[in-house]
């Protein structure tokens, strides 16, 4: 855990219930139709989440699947909208990606339309023609 005079940051699950997760997700077009119980399942799942709180409010998420070795890939960066445009975002990432498990992971990758030039600003650059995103035809509304 790091602190600041008014921000607390975790880099653990158990800092967060699938509730208040939930909660953040609602200001997403992409996660508001996620249930208690599938949240609870990706948490399960996940490699490592990083977390903010301000006066014991959940307010800012993120998590990373990992092998700890080779690669990592960035999901769900989220910041409540209160809280957007004061660098809650930016404190987070660099919180997650210095973090000492993770620092040394060469190849990081995020998949986003929504945050690149957010991203850009963190050191992230698109890089057209050395992947190809392949997917199955699922969508979540």
């Amino acid at each position: 855990m790091k602190s600041n005079p008014e921000y607390y940051f975790y880099d653990s699950k158990l800092a967060i219930s699938p509730a208040e997760l939930q909660d953040l997700y609602r200001f997403t077009r992409w996660g508001r139709s996620r249930s208690l119980e599938q949240i609870e399942k990706m948490l399960n799942g996940t490699s490592m989440c990083f977390s903010i709180r301000h006066n014991g409010k959940l307010i800012a998420f993120c998590r990373v699947l990992t092998d700890f070795v080779f690669r990592g890939s960035l999901w769900d960066i989220l910041v409540h909208p209160d809280y957007q445009g004061k660098g809650i975002g930016s404190q987070l990432l660099e919180y997650a990606l210095g973090h000492p498990a993770l620092r040394n992971v060469p190849v990081i990758v995020t998949y986003t339309s929504e945050l690149t030039s957010f991203m850009g600003r963190l050191g992230f650059e698109p890089r057209e023609g050395l992947l190809i995103l392949q997917r199955r035809p699922m969508e979540y509304s």
